[in-house]
């Protein structure tokens, strides 16, 4: 198995013979022999083409082994036509239709201000002879006709079409779906009822404190309890899995031609990463043919977009520039290149993230077993850098918590899934029928994943990994944890528009489990400190009392305080460290002790998130990121295994 850090080995061909080629292969073989490309190249090329259920062509142009300008202008040369290196967008109108262009570019009207308009075409070596034969018998066609390559048609069309896309990006799913959109942070009477709500709680405290404490501390200690028994339920779950006999995975999808696969990665201001992320994508296992990557910057990024170009980057990968517009989200960029995803597949990766080679491999095959309604596959995120502060420590236990011990049991019980922002595999069709990513909403992944559980589809989990790094500052820290605090109030307060409505939707159980752990996360997480000054109010009554609480309720409030809080601790850590290898939980340490420190900044990170919402409630803090070292580049080789053995089934 190659690790994270190993290229995989190139898959050879098997061996073939003249007579298992198709006619159609034979014929191309035969023109591109004639055009001066070598017999070894051919031949190679004709090997991948029969395995992948591709052409000749598409293998030698995604192999890098000739140039896609030099090929198209002999092709040109051959058709007795003209060849054009570039096209001015300007001179390219926006007509229906464009976007075709930036899928399967074949041909594009160019227009001049002197003369009239050129059609310039991409021509395939399919159909070369019919294209030569056709401006025989119409020699006049050549006036009106130039060849150029589909790089530069697909720049052009993406640039002639860029304000109406982004226009359109930012407007469709608030204009179709409005009610799933999060671009109106309190819908309808939502404001209403939470100004009245909060005005009553002020009233309550002013008026009857101690009956409004009381009340207020029976409400969480109920959200408390709830989020812990279903974390317990999780670690349960992964203790049972540890027991019993492991399934067979599927590694490898069915035999035959595979479909292109498209992945998406969102940058900005990410200069330091780009070469890192090449490398990590380079290392994916998946013919280099039916690879689409987009690479997402906002054309103002200067410096990411130079450091990009500067790369060898290739023939699969497309520069995907985004014009400026509000809101300037990540969600917005995946939205706007969503049209021009040329994939049956489509998968999300973060400019830091160095995702497993096999992992499109995996998804390939869990999508082909799985039912039509399964359209999301979320893989584990494994934290790396846990050596190098307390928060990394922290956030690794969290995430292998989360990532392979809680969403696992979701996936297993047939609940929604709040995803992850990166590793999500989706069907691409179902995913543009429903929309994509919501442009407003700052945590896209968990509203994505809810909302596609309420339209009937469903999510699951797969293995195998992609590594990243964990903010090791907490100005960092924070600036992250706020901006996904604000995207979970989002997504509550759109998901919880009509209540009654998304429950029929979901059933009572999804409906449920989506308050205790959107809801109950969110409530626990603000009123954390105020949990902790009940416990110690009640210790001082106890002590004042010398050997008890006066009253039963405040004793079982007590008890209840004890419980939730060291539960809560406890069943964050064992959850965490029970999905984690020797080698991840040697990296942590005794770290998990600052656990009770890491809650307090959460909460910290849960009310500077509200007050956001109110003032600011579209702004993206970015998380700023760095080349992963050589020594945790070593380290992370042997932790491609974990998900294999760690995760529950």
């Amino acid at each position: 198995m190659a690790t994270a850090n190993e290229a995989p080995a190139r898959r050879t061909p098997p061996a073939a013979t003249a007579q298992l080629f198709s006619l159609a292969l034979k014929r191309e073989g035969r023109l591109l022999l004639q055009m001066g490309i070598g017999k070894p190249l051919i031949a190679q090329a004709m090997l991948l083409a029969e395995e992948h259920g591709t052409t000749v062509e598409e293998e030698l142009l995604a192999s890098g082994e000739i140039n896609e300008a030099i090929y198209f202008e002999a092709l040109a040369e051959r058709l007795g036509l003209d060849f054009v290196p570039g096209i001015d967008p300007n001179r390219v109108q926006d007509i229906a239709g464009l976007d075709t262009q930036i899928i399967r570019p074949e041909m594009l009207r160019v227009h001049h201000a002197s003369r009239p308009p050129t059609t310039v075409i991409v021509p395939s070596l399919s159909r070369l002879e019919e294209t030569a034969a056709l401006l025989e018998r119409t020699p006049t066609l050549r006036q009106s006709l130039a060849v150029s390559t589909p790089s530069v048609m697909r720049n052009a069309a993406w640039q002639a079409g860029r304000l109406r896309r982004v226009t359109a990006t930012t407007r469709a799913l608030f204009e179709t779906t409005p009610l799933h959109s999060a671009r109106i942070t309190f819908w309808g009477k939502q404001g209403f009822y939470a100004g009245i709500m909060l005005c009553a709680l002020i009233g309550a405290v002013i008026t009857l404190p101690i009956i409004s404490l009381l009340i207020l501390h029976i409400v969480l200690t109920l959200f408390y309890l709830a989020n812990f028994s279903v974390r317990l339920y999780a670690l349960g779950c992964a203790f049972l899995q540890e027991r019993s006999t492991p399934k067979a995975r599927a590694e490898a999808g069915p035999a035959g031609p595979v479909p292109v696969y498209s992945v998406l990665v969102a940058l900005y201001k990410e200069k330091s990463v780009a070469a890192q992320l090449i490398e990590a994508l380079d290392r994916l296992d998946w013919p280099r043919s039916r690879l689409d990557i987009k690479l997402i910057c906002e054309e103002d990024d200067e410096e990411t977009i130079a450091a990009l170009r500067a790369l060898p980057l290739a023939p699969e990968y497309e520069i995907v520039l985004v014009p400026v517009h509000l809101p300037r989200t990540k969600p917005k960029a995946l939205s706007y290149a969503l049209p021009g995803v040329r994939g049956t597949f489509v998968t999300v990766y973060d400019a830091e993230d160095r995702p497993h080679p096999g992992q499109l491999r995996e998804a390939h095959a869990a999508f082909m077993a799985a039912p039509e309604r399964v359209i999301c596959l979320q893989a584990p995120l494994i934290v790396t850098n846990a050596r190098q502060s307390w928060l990394s420590a922290l956030f690794a236990v969290e995430y292998a918590g989360l990532f392979r011990g809680l969403l696992p049991m979701l996936s297993l019980t047939g609940l929604p899934l709040p995803l992850g922002g990166t590793s999500n595999h989706f069907r691409t069709a179902q995913l543009q029928r429903i929309g994509g990513w919501d442009p407003y909403n700052m945590t896209e992944d968990a509203d994505l994943g809810m909302r596609l559980h309420r339209l009937g589809y469903r999510s699951r989990v797969i293995f195998k990994p992609t590594f990243e790094e964990a903010p090791v500052t907490l100005p960092v820290w924070l600036g992250q944890r706020t901006r996904w605090f604000k995207g979970w109030l989002q997504t509550w307060l759109v998901l919880m528009r009509k209540p009654a409505q998304f429950c029929r939707e979901t059933g009572w159980p999804s409906f449920a489990v989506f308050q205790i752990l959107i809801a109950g996360m969110l409530v626990s997480s603000l009123c954390h400190p105020i949990i902790i000054g009940f416990l110690l109010y009640l210790t001082w009554l106890m002590f004042q009392h010398s050997t008890h609480v006066d009253g039963s309720l405040a004793f079982w409030l007590f008890l209840c305080d004890i419980v939730n809080l060291f539960g809560s601790y406890a069943v964050f850590i064992a959850l965490g460290r029970n999905r984690m290898g020797a080698r991840e939980r040697r990296a942590v340490g005794m770290r998990w002790a600052f656990v009770p420190f890491y809650w307090l900044i959460m909460s910290l990170a849960a009310w500077k998130a509200l007050l956001e919402l109110q003032t600011n409630p579209f702004s993206w803090n970015k998380t700023p990121h760095v080349p992963v070292n050589e020594t945790r580049r070593t380290r992370t080789n042997s932790l491609d295994t974990v998900a294999n053995s760690n995760v529950a089934e």
